[in-house]
């Protein structure tokens, strides 16, 4: 190990830098920086040197050209224990740099602003900084290269302790930290970029549509205990964004496990379909239960009655903040996990005695691409966000709904999109009744719909994922006691179908639109 004795500081981010700055010239490091951040240091009464007085040579083209320089790369990138390197570096007056401090133009941040003019766009490509972010971690050996403000406390606490140096572990561990860092840079501009096109000026495809090569970078977020069964390993990865269920923030429980993450995710989804306060309860990624109500606690306790006993063990998902009336109802129940835009103080206070409940609070965040592993690659799809219009119904029966039925059918409608496939799903207006999932034959998903049911079936209405191959499906929801039907039709049987559902007196509505969920 070696001391730092110089270091190199120009920053996007400047979280934490002064404090850092500080530090490091306590323990006797000369600073050198550009731009806005030897601005910042300067200000804050921080001892720094500007680069054109390493480099001898003005900052210039609007900040484009300052640090693409021998005196910085070849103080970078020289190695110390090469002779050839340090007479090289002597003759032509170049500097050791001993530690790099940057992080990149918010390129991202720029490409997600609507409208984002394509000069702005490309000016926020960072050109020096990954330049010499790379150098440095080629030559980590010599060089510390610190790419994130997370980073700074850490760094300092350890060279107070060692006396100004790094050790060749935390060196190499930065350095891998900085590779990354490039690549996902690099990886974001190249995936955006393919999204623009030249039609007389540069403009964003209106559609966006698939890449042609698709970048992912995703970062650790935690190893889980085990993925689906004991014997798989698993862990979850974040995109970065605060936003979604993987960047929840869990305000108590045990860890959460991969199949807790999984109907996390199928919960939260169904709860933010809908504008009103709606809870869903989900066993094994299906809505056992889900409901709207004026109030929090009245949909908790409307989803409940659905299926108490498949709710035991489950998971809820909500649109509103969990109040004390909500957490108090809630709490009678064994759940593993609830999630809620928030939890106020007193709902906190009332779960607080059950330790092993995992409350996780998530910001919302739209999901744009659904993917899936296949053996040698994966499958992309968009999300299926698809809303029903009121074009989308078309009556198809001598009857038409009634105004409660038509009300029930759209919630129906909401609901089955989230059962599993072959999909059944029997409602009142804001409540289920009664749920047939994941069934080979839709036949059956309508007697296991039916037979499931707590609450009485007379009166309710029925919602089907996607059409019904032949009439005995519908006969068998007319045995049940529903007086209503919506489902997508297009079956070469359709007029076999709605012949089958006048017959037995039923309202039947096409939409034009499946939702299978495999």
């Amino acid at each position: 190990m070696s001391k730092i004795q110089r270091a190199i500081l120009s920053v996007t981010d400047k979280t934490g830098l002064v404090d850092f700055a500080r530090k490091l010239s306590s323990m006797g490091v000369e600073l050198i920086s550009t731009g806005g951040t030897a601005k910042l240091l300067r200000d804050s009464g921080v001892s720094v040197k500007d680069i054109s007085e390493l480099t001898g040579f003005p900052e210039m083209l609007d900040g484009r050209v300052k640090t693409l320089h021998p005196k910085v790369h070849g103080g970078i990138l020289h190695r110390r224990e090469n002779p050839a390197h340090r007479t090289a570096v002597a003759e032509h007056g170049i500097q050791p740099i001993d530690m790099v401090v940057v992080n990149l133009y918010a390129f991202e941040k720029t490409a997600a602003k609507p409208g984002v003019p394509f000069e702005e766009l490309i000016e926020n490509i960072d050109i020096g900084g990954p330049s010499m972010i790379r150098s440095a971690a080629k030559n980590f050996q010599d060089v510390a290269v610190v790419t994130s403000p997370s980073d700074y406390n850490a760094i300092a606490d350890e060279m107070a302790q060692s006396g100004g140096e790094l050790s060749a572990a935390t060196k190499w561990r930065l350095a891998q930290k900085a590779f990354a860092t490039t690549a996902a840079y690099d990886s974001a501009i190249a995936s955006t970029l393919e999204r623009v096109s030249a039609n007389g000026r540069f403009e964003f495809h209106p559609a966006g549509g698939f890449p042609q090569t698709l970048r992912l970078s995703f970062n650790k977020a935690m190893d889980l205990r085990y993925g689906e069964n004991p014997h798989q390993k698993a862990a979850m990865y974040s995109d970065g964004s605060g936003t979604g269920v993987a960047n929840g923030r869990q305000l108590q429980g045990k860890e959460l496990s991969y199949n807790n993450i999984v109907d996390l995710q199928a919960a939260w989804d169904l709860a933010q379909e809908f504008s009103e306060p709606v809870c869903a309860i989900i066993k094994h990624t299906n809505p056992c239960g889900t409901a709207t109500g004026k109030t929090l606690v009245e949909a908790y306790k409307k989803a409940l009655e659905c299926d108490p006993v498949s709710a035991f063990g489950g998971v809820i998902g909500v649109n509103r903040p969990i109040d004390a009336q909500t957490a108090e109802e809630m709490a009678k129940l064994f759940l593993e996990v609830i999630a809620a835009p928030a939890f106020d103080e007193a709902a906190r206070a009332k779960f607080a005695s059950k330790k092993n409940l995992r409350l996780v609070e998530i910001t919302l965040a739209p999901q744009k691409w659904v993917l899936k592993n296949v053996s040698g690659g994966i499958l992309v799809q968009d999300a299926d966000v698809r809303p029903l219009a009121e074009g989308d119904l078309k009556v198809v029966t001598k009857r038409p709904p009634t105004p409660e039925e038509k009300r029930a059918l759209l919630f129906a409608w909401t609901v089955c999109k989230h059962v599993k496939s072959n999909a059944i799903l029997y409602a009142r207006d804001s409540q289920s009744v009664g749920v047939g999932a994941g069934q080979m034959s839709r036949v059956d998903s309508c007697k296991i719909g039916a037979m499931k049911a707590v609450l009485p079936l007379k009166g309710t209405v029925a919602a089907s994922d996607a059409f019904f191959p032949f009439p005995d499906g519908v006969e068998e929801i007319a045995r049940a006691g529903a007086t209503a039907i919506i489902q997508p039709g297009g079956s070469v049987r359709d007029q076999e179908v709605i012949e089958a559902a006048d017959r037995l007196g039923l309202a039947m509505v096409f939409t034009g639109v499946r939702h299978f969920r495999h």
